[in-house]
């Protein structure tokens, strides 16, 4: 295996060159992004250095499917346009790849520097070991570092890996930033089945002690993955921030609101209260940027797929798409912080010619004068009362994408089942519908959407309300429709714009 690894991964550059999706298949996003061919999960190492925004990412250099995970990894100047990197660290004969983190290392505090002026980035990873190769399901996780000298374009494995070993099976996904009260590295992992983020606190990278322990708490019902611990500005309070731990539960994550004092994550979440940052059922694996300019939105970056069918979505050459980038601020309602989310106002660099509806009344179904299946849709409506209302996409004749809206319920939903191809996966046939809680605002309700091929993302009343689902739809089937089942609705604004490929 070692030999054919070291051959594929030295022939990387060349094969992504010589084979060149066009971007122009079937259900390809447009402004979101994907590999050029084979299989993505997880983003990780997600770190701004030197005017770049780094994004590195599970990643199968062998095919389509998971397996032989690496970190792949791509750059962007703007979080919308990515350029392409080789495969930054490779799967070898004694472990693979897992998910982690990626911190800038300004003060050399790791000793990896070797002349002078160079600035070491350190990638902290989970190490998944399996010794022996007919017992796959006996294998060791711990964490390893691997650093680089050279802006993140070449990497080097730290020789003393691992640096943090519990001798567990399942100890994984670090999380880790520079805490600068306590002037020390703080890692967050997760012990996956007890329900467990443990805290570890470093001087050098390479040398972990443990600090505290955080749950069983919130959502217990998958195991725990991909923790995230930051801090994120209080919207419309300048300087002032709260602490949000965020992870994942096997299909779906969730976030807590509090305080952390170096030692402690310190929750303020209510016990009967479940925060997640999206309600639909393909947003996974969630973390954030390290090392963002002063003054700047912290940046959040998903895996739109899910565990329960993403093997076998009907894409090629590539699986997998992440989420737009989305900016994150805090906002109090009552008793209970919630996250607002937006995708990064870059994107509107791709805009093309706006096309307007403003107080048109509903009643039915009304056809919106604009098509397309790569586009970005703000929308207010007021809904009558006892009223079902909202907006059909990918619309052809009985076939679309639901957007709805149930007045009594206070809840909006997402109902894919006639959106597209859903034979290829039981699951996501059964999988269709998505809803959350959304109380309306003045009388209104405010949509945000994000529609590219085969993902939309629909951000609410502000993005305090985010789903995000992935759909197959015929090329076709391109109509956007707005909808009042009971008549009496008011769209008071509707804009449309058609997007331009990040691509091209």
């Amino acid at each position: 295996m070692k030999p054919l690894m070291v051959l594929l991964t030295g022939l990387m550059p060349f094969t992504l060159l010589a084979q060149q999706p066009g971007y122009k298949e079937p259900y390809r996003p447009q402004f979101h992004f994907t590999p050029r061919q084979n299989w993505m999960n997880d983003p990780n190492g997600l770190v701004y250095h030197k005017g770049e925004y780094h994004l590195f990412y599970q990643y199968n250099p062998m095919g389509n499917t998971w397996g032989h995970m690496s970190w792949g990894h791509a750059v962007s100047s703007d979080l919308v346009h990515w350029q392409h990197l080789p495969v930054a660290i490779a799967e070898d004969d004694k472990n693979m790849i897992f998910s982690g983190s990626c911190v800038v290392d300004k003060n050399n505090t790791s000793g990896f520097r070797k002349k002078a002026g160079q600035i070491p980035l350190v990638a902290i990873y989970t190490a998944h070991i399996i010794r022996d190769t007919s017992k796959r399901d006996d294998y060791l996780q711990n964490q390893h570092l691997a650093y680089s000298l050279d802006d993140g374009h070449s990497w080097t494995k730290y020789e003393g890996n691992p640096v943090l070993d519990l001798n567990k099976k399942d100890f994984r996904d670090p999380k880790v930033f520079w805490h600068v009260p306590t002037k020390k590295w703080i890692m967050a992992t997760v012990l996956p089945q007890e329900h467990i983020v443990q805290f570890h606190s470093s001087a050098d990278l390479k040398s972990w002690s443990h600090l505290s322990d955080f749950g069983p708490a919130g959502d217990t019902n998958g195991i725990w993955e991909c923790p995230d611990l930051l801090q994120v500005p209080i919207a419309g309070q300048a300087g002032k921030s709260k602490w949000v731990l965020i992870n994942s539960q096997q299909y779906t994550m969730q976030y807590f609101v509090g305080e952390f004092d170096g030692t402690r994550f310190l929750n303020e979440t209510p016990a009967d209260t479940i925060l997640r940052p999206d309600y639909g059922p393909d947003f996974y694996a969630g973390i954030t940027y390290n090392n963002l300019p002063a003054g700047h939105d912290p940046v959040l970056i998903g895996w739109a797929n899910s565990w329960k069918y993403g093997e076998s979505i009907p894409t090629s050459p590539w699986r997998s798409a992440f989420s737009l980038p989305r900016s994150l601020q805090l906002k109090k309602t009552g008793n209970t912080w919630s996250l607002l989310q937006e995708p990064v106002r870059k994107l509107q660099a791709l805009r093309g010619q706006l096309i307007e509806w403003k107080n048109q009344p509903l009643s039915g179904q009304m056809v919106f004068p604009a098509k397309g299946q790569v586009i970005e849709l703000e929308a207010e409506l007021v809904p009558a009362k006892n009223d079902i209302c909202g907006i059909r996409l990918a619309a052809d004749g009985g076939r679309s994408l639901v957007i709805g809206y149930d007045v009594d319920l206070q809840r909006l939903y997402i109902d894919r089942s006639k959106a597209g191809d859903t034979s290829f996966n039981k699951q996501f046939a059964a999988v269709h519908y998505a809803a959350a809680r959304v109380p309306l605002q003045d009388g209104r309700l405010r949509l945000h959407i994000l529609f590219d091929k085969s993902i939309v993302e629909v951000f609410a009343n502000e993005g305090a309300t985010v789903l995000t689902a992935q759909l197959f739809p015929d090329p076709a089937a391109n109509g956007i429709q707005f909808f009042s089942e009971k008549g009496g609705a008011l769209v008071t604004t509707a804009k449309c714009w058609p997007l331009r490929s990040a691509w091209k």
